[in-house]
């Protein structure tokens, strides 16, 4: 797996990975876009923005890098990085389909993204991917998948799926909503030629949403490689909008909200990777130091009690406003 060359990194933060959601199109939900993104965010400005992200993030020791077809143009800003960084031949690339992007370059569309499981869906979009990241691109996953997913069932793409691997991708999944532990272990049951399809799993888990970390745990016994996502909660987990008791924990570490945020991921045993969504160079600094924080048990304890309802959370995230 391409994930190998992750654990041989010597890096401490080798294990953080960087994702493009924040960078790659003007709208998001992140909260605090208004302070993190520049007031005119033309195709250049972000292609700037996401290019010195890639160059701290590369220079701080980060070789994992996570896109997505419906990120707006984040494979094409990486691709172009990529093109003028010879030197980052270690980095590992990840993308995903299943979502097309639709806002047009827009804040304010009325529709960002549309989901789309079917084989039509993956012939199209895996060829866009490929023509932009060719043979960079490592690692393919299914954009959010839930339990009622046809790509779960649907034999055919499995079968598409596995000749990609055949050829050298990794075929991966991710997940999204309140229903993740269903839709993991429905995916760890998936096999063509009585071999699983699946070589690793993005999903969300952080101090308010914990509830996949059985099935996650599960998949990584099984031998895949977990990816973490939106371990800030999309930014509920960082600054003013932090709970007060991550804010106390925080400053009983000397870090930062965020930084304390990732570190609780980081540190579940079954985590292989866990992606900061930085938005700025200063950002992602105060991120990597996730890497250094040691949580005691008093502070674990006090973090576990911040965990929601999976539906309330998932609930709440979907109010969260594109801006």
């Amino acid at each position: 797996m391409p994930f190998a060359r992750l654990a041989s990194a010597t890096t401490p933060t080798s294990r953080l990975g960087l994702g493009l959601a924040a960078v790659g199109r003007p709208g998001y939900i992140n909260l605090g876009r208004d302070r993190d993104l520049p007031p005119e965010r033309t195709v250049d400005a972000l292609r700037t923005r996401t290019h010195e992200l890639l160059d701290a993030a590369y220079a701080q020791g980060v070789r994992y890098v996570d896109a997505a077809r419906s990120y707006g143009r984040s494979e094409e800003f990486l691709a172009d990085w990529l093109a003028r960084r010879p030197d980052a031949a270690d980095v590992v690339v990840g993308s995903k389909w299943g979502y097309t992007y639709t806002a047009d370059w827009s804040a304010d569309a009325e529709r960002h993204e549309v989901k789309d499981h079917s084989l039509a869906a993956y012939e199209r979009q895996s060829a866009e991917s490929e023509a932009l990241l060719g043979d960079r691109l490592d690692l393919y996953q299914i954009h959010s998948v839930t339990p009622d997913s046809p790509a779960l069932t649907d034999r055919e793409l499995h079968a598409r799926l596995a000749e990609a691997a055949g050829r050298g991708h990794t075929v991966g999944f991710s997940t999204s909503g309140p229903d993740q532990a269903a839709a993991i272990r429905a995916a760890l049951a998936v096999r063509v030629d009585d071999e699983p399809l699946f070589r690793t799993v993005q999903s969300t888990y952080n101090a308010l949403e914990t509830s996949a970390a059985p099935a996650l745990a599960e998949a990584h016994e099984a031998g895949l490689t977990v990816i973490v996502k939106e371990g800030m909660a999309n930014g509920r987990l960082a600054g003013p909008e932090a709970p007060e008791e991550l804010r106390a924990v925080a400053g009983e570490t000397g870090q930062g909200c965020d930084a304390v945020a990732l570190a609780l991921a980081l540190r579940q045993p079954w985590a292989g990777v866990v992606l900061s969504g930085a938005a700025t160079a200063l950002q992602l600094a105060s991120n990597l130091h996730a890497a250094v924080v040691d949580l005691t048990d008093d502070q674990l304890t006090r973090l576990a009690g911040l965990a929601e309802d999976p539906r309330a959370y998932w609930e709440r995230r979907g109010r969260l406003p594109w801006h």
